[in-house]
Parts: structure tokens; C-alpha cells; sequence
């Protein structure tokens, strides 16, 4: 149900790198699919929740959509396998464990599991 002042949906930019290339890469790493409004633009459904990081240190430059996974190394090779750069192996934090990787446009996103 939707609401108001509810985070509802997340926009990214496609730039660098072509919106096929990018639909591919998301099929493939993580089985997504697209609903295509014209050349230009793809939608996704796919969850959202979302947080703030404070410390600066550790503070993303951009927002960071972080996505989950059951099996984070496989995940990682199912990125890695899709043409996702990896730019932060997985470590852990106060939570769980997580990488970071690039896709094929150059957005930073991260996977976490527990």
C-alpha cells in the first residue's frame, strides 16, 4: 500500500553504459525483470527499505541500493559472471556480511546477507 512519505521508488541512471547492457547484467546477476517504457527507459520491481549512513568515513559520495542474498558468494560470482566489477569484497558489518560491485554503467550497489 502506498503512503504518504513513504520511500517508493528508486531511480537510477543508465548512462554509462547502455539500458540493454544493464537489463542483462540485473537477468542474469540477480533474475530481474523489466517492463520498458519507450527506448529510454525500463522499470523494475523489485523491494525496497533503505537507511542513512552518518559517519563519514563510511558514507557512500551517492546513494548506495543495497540488495540481499541468501548466498552472498554466490551472488558475488553471479555479479562477477554478468560482467559486475567488484569493488569492495565481502566483509562484515554490525549485522551481517556484504560486498560492493559496479555495474555495467557505473553505479555502485551493494549485497548483504546474513
Amino acid at each position: 500500500m502506498r503512503l504518504t512519505g513513504k520511500l517508493d521508488y528508486l531511480e537510477m541512471p543508465a548512462t554509462g553504459g547502455t539500458l540493454d547492457r544493464l537489463k542483462a547484467f540485473y537477468s542474469a546477476a540477480f533474475s530481474w525483470s523489466f517492463t520498458d517504457y519507450g527506448p529510454t527507459y525500463s522499470a523494475f520491481s523489485e523491494g525496497l527499505d533503505g537507511g542513512f549512513q552518518a559517519d563519514a568515513g563510511e558514507a557512500p559520495a551517492k546513494p548506495l541500493p543495497v540488495l540481499y542474498s541468501e548466498d552472498l558468494e554466490e551472488t558475488l560470482g553471479a555479479v562477477e559472471n554478468a560482467g559486475g566489477t567488484i569493488v569492495k569484497p565481502i566483509f562484515s558489518f554490525p549485522g551481517g556480511r556484504r560486498f560492493h560491485f559496479v555495474d555495467p554503467a557505473g553505479n555502485e550497489m551493494a549485497v548483504w546477507g546474513e
